[in-house]
């Protein structure tokens, strides 16, 4: 009998507790909670708090080292995005490579798994940069070790339970290399469409751009384009300079003239075509002879953007060129594009050091792609990685070796650089969700909305 009346009481008092905390009430009350947390970790401030579909945001910054090898030095504050689903839930460490984490969003594994998440702007991008610039900073270690920080921090005051990192293009290559300095840090990482160039010379991005799709005539119609566009330079160059006049534009910073921007351009279309295009598209290629000069113009701005090859265009992606140059290596269009013979007046047009002033160009380090690679190749655990058929990132992409465990590939057929999980065949997507909720723990989530493309999946070429 009492344990009847004990349980009418929890009964009456829940169904009490119901009537009197309601869902904003409730909302408010984990807000303070999580605040409360998080005002228990050294060198961190919120900068605004909210309450988004129910579930506590917080914008926060983090301070951190300038140079981790000296961490009483100069300091700087990273932004930081969290929004927490409970503290017992998985915990995802998201990151885009770049900066622009304000948004609140759900990347997919987030989604899958049900979890809380956090989303880290890259250092030296937007506001996470130290005062004195020191761009001897930035390399691949260092972010890596902010995200280390982040995870003891945020592990400590909030969440002890399993995590998983995760990011697309950029950010998955960010998510692997936290994983070979830091391989205990997170259970688990997801990497999206993340490129692997291992030997910056031995390069294969223009063959498996020559094979993308299902019909030849696309990129033969591609070719074309670039031809047509080279072979009536003074023409397009003088749509260019209009174009600039026009927007408010300048191409002498970065590229040094209007020209070797018009060049870099026309290199990069068929990459960019097949990076974010279908065989759907082919059609719109303007690859006759018939092409006019305003049709070239056009199609050139839908596909890499005029606007994206100018200073003011390209001065957001500056640190992304620079890692490019100095550890992560960059595609070499130029070289191989044979079709394009006696029409390119510049020698690395198509290429990262061209968009980095000469006065900070680093030192290139050949050997830091390969000590990642033969980290993964010897020693890469629960590591799952979703490539798209058709994106010429996937040209060279991280590869399994001998002592690779528990780690999973998988490709989107015809997918371009927006490929996921969801994009998989049914078999193969209950395969891959299976493996990620085994690695957290967690069982299967029916109401997760699977979605085309998480924001940030975006990457440029190098130039």
């Amino acid at each position: 009998m009492r344990r009847f009346v004990a349980s009418v009481v929890a009964l009456l008092v829940a169904a009490l507790i119901g009537s009197v905390l309601t869902p904003a009430v409730a909302s408010a009350a984990v807000l303070d909670d999580v605040a409360a947390r998080l005002a228990t970790i050294p060198g961190l401030r919120i900068e605004s708090s909210s309450v988004i579909s129910g579930k506590p945001f917080f914008v926060l910054r983090y301070t951190q080292p300038a140079d981790h090898k000296q961490p009483g030095g100069e300091t700087f504050e990273q932004r930081i995005t969290l929004w927490h689903r409970d503290f017992a839930r998985p915990t995802v460490l998201h990151t885009t490579g770049y900066g622009g984490v304000g948004g609140a969003f759900t990347a997919e594994p987030t989604r899958l798994v049900d979890g809380n998440q956090l989303n880290v702007e890259q250092r030296f991008f937007n506001s996470s940069t130290p005062a004195s610039k020191d761009w001897s900073k930035l390399n691949i270690w260092q972010a890596a070790t902010d995200h280390h920080r982040i995870v003891t921090a945020f592990k400590k005051a909030l969440y002890p339970g399993k995590w998983v990192s995760t990011g697309a293009s950029k950010g998955g290559m960010t998510s692997v290399y936290h994983r070979r300095f830091y391989p205990n840090d997170v259970d688990a990482t997801v990497a999206y469409v993340a490129p692997q160039d291992v030997i910056n010379k031995r390069d294969s991005y223009v063959s498996f751009i020559q094979q993308a799709g299902t019909d030849p005539q696309c990129n033969a119609a591609l070719r074309n384009m670039q031809r047509n566009t080279l072979l009536r330079r003074p023409a397009m160059l003088a749509k260019l300079k209009e174009y600039a006049a026009a927007n408010g534009l300048t191409y002498e910073s970065t590229f040094g003239s209007a020209d070797r921007a018009l060049e870099a351009a026309v290199l990069d279309t068929p990459f960019a075509f097949w990076q974010y295009s279908s065989q759907a598209s082919c059609p719109s290629v303007p690859g006759t002879a018939a092409a006019t000069d305003q049709q070239l113009f056009d199609f050139i701005d839908q596909i890499s953007g005029w606007s994206f090859y100018s200073d003011e265009g390209t001065a957001g992606f500056l640190p992304y060129y620079f890692q490019a140059t100095q550890q992560l290596n960059w595609p070499d269009v130029a070289s191989k594009t044979t079709w394009l013979k006696g029409l390119l007046h510049y020698r690395e047009a198509g290429d990262a050091p061209a968009a980095v002033p000469d006065s900070i160009e680093p030192k290139h380090e050949p050997f830091a792609m390969m000590d990642v690679d033969l980290w993964l190749k010897t020693q890469g655990r629960r590591m799952l990685f979703v490539y798209g058929e058709n994106d010429p990132w996937s040209a060279e992409k991280f590869e399994p070796g001998p002592g690779t465990r528990d780690s999973h590939w998988f490709t989107q057929p015809g997918g371009n650089h927006g490929s996921n999980i969801g994009g998989l065949p049914a078999a193969e997507r209950a395969e891959a969700t299976t493996i990620l909720q085994n690695w957290m723990g967690v069982a299967a989530n029916p109401a997760v909305r699977q979605l085309t493309v998480d924001p940030g999946a975006r990457q440029f070429k190098a130039r």
